[in-house]
């Protein structure tokens, strides 16, 4: 139950994150607002800079086999963590080249180290199985910080009031975050080279492979809008802003319970017959829950199209928006799932590579119809679909690098109801009540039985 209550954890941080940001939208006039959120980017763009390798180097490596390499680990990584933040506030010195204020940019780095420390702290926590203190952990630092946050902007109103509040939030987290854990993730001392370069040659290619994750949708936004100009581009850009959340959303927080068990055991018992039935349930799980989460998007797009999204957008929207939710579940496979293997043997050329060819045929697939049919979004989205299905064919192929034994059947399951909501959709499209009924009531009766089976395996 632990583990349910660590996906319940992720869910909370994820709705809390969203009302957050609509909250401080109303809070805060536009100019402020348009610098609230840049200051957020450029902590986020910091942090994974600055952080990211390391997060990725103890997702694979922390905390070993046994009590004496994880102390070595913990010691490593918190040399590193230290290392990582001096660079962090050199930055500063560059920054203030660009004429950022100098409180601005040391508030800045302030705030991504802190919140860096953070999520490699919980990182720890989510490798050593210690899901319980993680869960609690996890929603007390979202309540923290949305409470500081809001409570800046309320009182202020400017953008030095919410990064006040940004920063006061970090700190009380990272504070009750190290009283907690005192006894669980304790001072280490140990150094050593070996570990330090496995863990800058692993945590560099997976940070490589989440920029070029990352570049993928800048990318599609570019040529959406040079084909289509702002006004056509518009919907699918809005489409790609919210379909992407969802699956980022279902992925990661089904990953973070189950995946570091899996490492463990694979490092333990290498390609026994037990790990070979863990990992195909991993797949199974990741797979199932995807492609169910795609069945109730497809029933709902429509009634959200015509409640939520603006009039003058609501038709580009409809058109590509079915085919953009393809590309985001294809590329949330594609980035998490396919690439297991090459992460598990710690295959680097593998990571970086499958990373790369899903941006490039990703986005070249959008070029190429952009090119053959001018000004037609469909037709892009199509394009875009098509590229991101070319990639996970090749992750297909990696896939089989590692063996596994599948229960195909949950996975099938959820793939009807994908199927069959979708086609019910397009039979009622004259019917918006009806269609959003019968395509939900399908999703939901064929996803019965699969989420029993997934939930049962996340509470193992």
């Amino acid at each position: 139950m632990v583990k349910i209550a660590a996906l319940g954890a992720y869910i909370y941080q994820s709705v809390l994150a969203l009302g957050l940001l609509i909250a401080v939208s109303h809070l805060l006039t536009a100019p402020n607002y348009v610098a609230y959120s840049l200051f957020i980017s450029i902590v986020q763009f910091a942090d994974i800079v600055c952080f990211q390798w390391l997060r990725s180097a103890c997702s694979r490596f922390y905390p070993g086999p046994d009590e004496e390499s994880e102390q070595a680990q913990r010691g490593v990584i918190i040399a590193e963590f230290m290392a990582s933040a001096a660079l962090c506030l050199l930055g500063v010195i560059a920054a203030t080249l660009f004429d950022v204020p100098l409180w601005l940019g040391l508030t800045g780095a302030a705030a991504a180290i802190l919140q860096g420390g953070g999520e490699l702290h919980l990182t720890m926590l989510r490798f050593r199985q210690e899901f319980r203190l993680f869960s609690c952990l996890q929603i007390a630092r979202a309540t923290i910080q949305a409470a500081t946050t809001l409570a800046g902007a309320a009182l202020g109103g400017d953008l030095k009031h919410v990064v006040a509040g940004i920063l006061i939030g970090n700190f009380v987290y990272c504070v009750l975050a190290c009283v907690l854990s005192r006894n669980i993730l304790s001072w280490s001392h140990i150094r050593s080279g070996k570990l330090v370069k496995h863990h800058l040659v692993y945590g560099g290619a997976s940070a490589g492979a989440s920029v070029a994750g990352v570049l993928a949708p800048l990318g599609l936004k570019t040529i959406f809008l040079s084909g289509l100009g702002p006004a056509g581009a518009a919907g699918p850009l809005l489409a790609l802003d919210l379909l992407q959340r969802p699956f980022g959303m279902i992925i990661t927080s089904l990953q973070a319970v189950r995946y570091p068990e899996l490492v463990a055991r694979f490092d333990c018992e290498g390609s026994s017959q037990e790990v070979q039935l863990e990992l195909g349930r991993y797949y199974a799980l990741l797979t199932g829950a995807a492609l169910l989460g795609a069945a109730g998007l497809i029933a709902l797009l429509g009634a959200a199209t015509a409640t939520v999204v603006p009039p003058a957008l609501q038709a580009t929207f409809a058109q590509t928006a079915p085919l953009i939710m393809l590309v985001a579940l294809l590329r949330a496979l594609t980035q998490t799932l396919l690439s297991t293997p090459a992460h598990l043997q710690r295959r680097l050329p593998a990571i970086v590579g499958l990373a790369g060819l899903d941006c490039i045929l990703t986005c070249a697939g959008a070029l190429v119809a952009a090119a053959l049919y001018p000004g037609a979004g469909v037709a892009i989205a199509a394009g875009t679909a098509g590229g991101a299905a070319a990639a996970a064919v090749f992750g297909v192929f990696m896939l089989r690098r590692q063996p596994f034994v599948m229960p195909w059947w949950p996975v099938l399951t959820s793939a009807a109801a994908l199927i069959l909501a979708w086609l019910s959709t397009g039979l009622f499209a004259g019917e918006l009540l009806l269609a959003t009924c019968v395509a939900l009531a399908i999703a939901l009766a064929l996803g019965a039985a699969p989420s029993f089976i997934f939930l049962r395996w996340i509470a193992r």
